[in-house]
């Protein structure tokens, strides 16, 4: 992204510039063979991604269809990718018969999960996360398949260790991040037993301005809320950064499976992006508690190596929060709880 604006006027503004391809991926898109299919597309990164991927298509003046599929519980995603030109199917994943009458489409991302309301629906998390991978994994094994995961499968880490690396040992902490390393595990038997090219993205945190973790922080500062600083720092991304640099790791599909982590190269203090926030809002911050010296965090040294920097910087991305918050533009009101350490959800 080019020309930032110094702040976005509206949710119209905003949708662009999330679902505006990059230069990079309309070439991708070039030489991409087979048409693409987003299962779960109607989470916070879906929409936006199937609009991406259907606009860097038309750039590239390639015809490939974009697929999007969901239970659509909000009607207007449907209608609103339609219009976007991405073809829409609805229905449950969990049906088997469901899953089974969807299209044989090459290329496949997986964005399909369970977090938010874990503690107390352990049974409804492992299937969505672990028994719908298994499904996935078999019905599209001639497919080449970018998988959705998460950070949380790797152990808290040492604040001074730059995170975690695709080749370290996982320690998930609690049921959801177990259910995500069972996600993955699926995903890499099905690579194995059938040679399917798999990436597993390990994702730390996409956020854009009416979601994410640099959110709930300006939420807190403007609303005169204490922030807890034990878990005192994170690494982000700008969503549309995220949905290009995912896009763009098709190719990098292989058996047995690839991992790369994705996120921004930056280790943020939430101390010092929540006196930020204070500062350019007028409000002032309250803490409590003391940082830990671990946190969540991922080394993106790889997927830098293949596939680039992310295009918008950090300040950029606290600027437009700030503004947007502060004027109290629409939220999603879905708090990451990022500050979790004890994996509940």
């Amino acid at each position: 992204m080019k020309d930032y604006p110094d702040y976005y006027a509206d949710e119209s503004q905003l949708e662009e510039a999330l679902s505006r391809p990059t230069p990079q991926l309309i070439e991708m898109m070039k030489t991409l063979d087979g048409d693409l299919i987003l299962l779960g597309v109607a989470g916070k990164m879906g929409v936006s991604m199937a609009r991406m991927a259907k606009r860097a298509c038309e750039e590239a003046q390639v015809h490939k269809k974009v697929i999007g599929v969901s239970r659509f519980s909000d009607p207007k995603q449907q209608l609103f990718l339609e219009e976007s030109g991405v073809q829409t199917i609805k229905g449950d994943l969990l049906n088997l018969d469901f899953i089974d009458s969807l299209p044989n489409v090459k290329n496949v991302i997986y964005l399909a999960g369970m977090k938010f309301g874990t503690d107390g629906n352990e049974s409804y998390t492992w299937a969505m996360n672990s028994f719908l991978p298994g499904l996935v994994a078999e019905k599209f094994k001639d497919s080449r398949i970018v998988a959705f995961s998460t950070g949380c499968v790797y152990p808290l880490v040492p604040i001074a260790s730059g995170g975690s690396k695709e080749s370290d040992e996982v320690g998930p902490v609690g049921e959801y991040a177990q259910s995500c390393l069972g996600r993955e595990r699926l995903f890499e038997y099905g690579s194995l037993q059938n040679n399917t090219p798999v990436v597993l993205i390990r994702l730390n945190y996409a956020v854009e301005m009416r979601y994410g973790v640099l959110v709930d922080i300006a939420t807190k500062v403007k609303q005169q809320e204490t922030i807890d600083l034990t878990m005192g720092y994170a690494n982000v991304i700008w969503q549309g950064d995220a949905n290009d640099l995912i896009l763009r790791s098709i190719p990098f599909c292989k058996s047995p499976a690839n991992h790369l982590n994705i996120s921004g190269p930056e280790t943020i203090s939430v101390a010092q992006v929540a006196k930020q926030f204070g500062e350019i809002m007028g409000m002032e911050v309250k803490f409590s508690g003391k940082e830990a010296d671990s946190a969540l965090l991922a080394n993106v040294a790889k997927s830098r190596d293949l596939l680039g920097n992310p295009t918008v910087p950090l300040q950029q991305i606290i600027q437009w929060t700030a503004d947007w918050v502060k004027n109290d533009k629409r939220l999603l009101g879905k708090a990451t709880h990022f500050e979790v350490r004890d994996g509940k959800y």
